[in-house]
């Protein structure tokens, strides 16, 4: 089916939506970066540093960025070579006290590399490589090993019960061969052994991530600004559930902007009251849905020859809105 692919901006300190653009489906995500850097400065933002998933990492992704003299924090696979030589080198050290961040119960440390940096010069006819600083920061988190551990064991589960039951997916047939031995033979019929070696490799790296830039060095500083980015991707799944927009929906292109205008105005609404939730220490005791449930049950009718009609406000209700910044509704 169409589709498109939608570009959501926020304030980092105020948590809500401030530009959105729609972009088409087959543009690649280092041109949509360099486009919407020329918007940045055009609306009067000169330096912008842009923080990015394991999505977006490629070696000509993050060339392009140097080639832009884009500041950036990205984030990157284990099974990269240069960063599974790193690791190797810091796995014992990295679980020191010394480099544990009590309020991420992370353990972090950074190791200045040198990129290999390439640049192709059509005007020359030949590519330019050189080296670019840059600073790789390794992580492990005791309860992501612990998750790593519990989803694992939930996969090769499912491996080897597809195997017992002969009904494989497609796209786990490398994983079936990599986990699993299976022979059969005559007399012992079919066998399915686990490929222990293959597991403990997979089990050395859970709790383990890691992250590149080419600024922030403090494993801290890089952390929070890396994880700063999940409320543009909570954003999305509040567009695509909350405000049902999973499927568009409409027949012209005119419907479909204005329905991306409306949808990013309600997306403004249910922002603010995620943040004002947040600083308000409502989410101990709330979920958002459950606090609007609750508003929504005050009612606002009117009455011929009595004009407008206010339902009753609970003690609770009236709380809550006080909670959120708004005055509690009256007449």
């Amino acid at each position: 089916m169409p589709q498109i692919n939608l570009a959501l901006l926020f304030g980092e300190e105020s948590g809500l939506p401030f530009y959105y653009r729609k972009l088409p489906g087959h543009v690649t995500d280092v041109k949509t970066v360099r486009q919407l850097m020329q918007e940045f400065h055009i609306m009067g933002y000169k330096k912008v540093n842009v923080v990015l998933d394991r999505g977006f990492y490629s070696k000509r992704n993050v060339d392009h960025l140097y080639q832009n003299h884009q500041k950036f924090i990205i984030g990157v696979k284990l099974n990269l070579s240069y960063v599974k030589a790193h690791l190797e080198e810091e796995r014992e050290r990295l679980k020191l006290w010394s480099n544990f961040y009590s309020q991420y119960g992370t353990y972090g440390i950074c190791k200045r590399i040198e990129w290999a940096y390439e640049q192709e010069r059509p005007y020359k006819g030949d590519i330019l490589q050189e080296t670019r600083r840059a600073y790789l920061l390794l992580y492990y988190n005791p309860e992501k090993a612990a998750r790593d551990q519990a989803d694992m064991n939930e996969y090769l589960t499912s491996l080897h019960r597809d195997l017992q039951e002969g009904n494989l997916r497609e796209h786990c047939r490398k994983d079936y061969t990599k986990y699993f031995e299976v022979t059969e033979t005559p007399k012992r019929g079919r066998r399915i052994v686990p490929r222990e070696d293959k597991m403990l490799e997979a089990a050395q790296n859970y709790g383990y991530f890691a992250l590149l830039s080419n600024e922030v060095k403090a494993p801290d500083e890089a952390l929070s600004l890396y994880r700063s980015k999940d409320i543009v991707e909570k954003a999305f799944g509040n567009l695509k559930e909350r405000l049902n927009f999973r499927r568009m929906q409409v027949s012209s292109e005119t419907s479909l902007n204005g329905k991306l205008f409306v949808e990013f105005i309600a997306l403004i609404y249910l922002s603010y009251v995620k943040k004002r939730m947040q600083d308000a220490g409502l989410f101990d005791s709330w979920t958002m849905q459950g606090l609007l449930d609750e508003l929504d049950t005050i009612e606002r009718f009117e009455a011929p020859g009595h004009g407008r009609i206010l339902g009753e406000v609970t003690q609770k209700q009236a709380d809550l809105f006080r909670a959120l910044g708004v005055e509690p509704p009256s007449l």
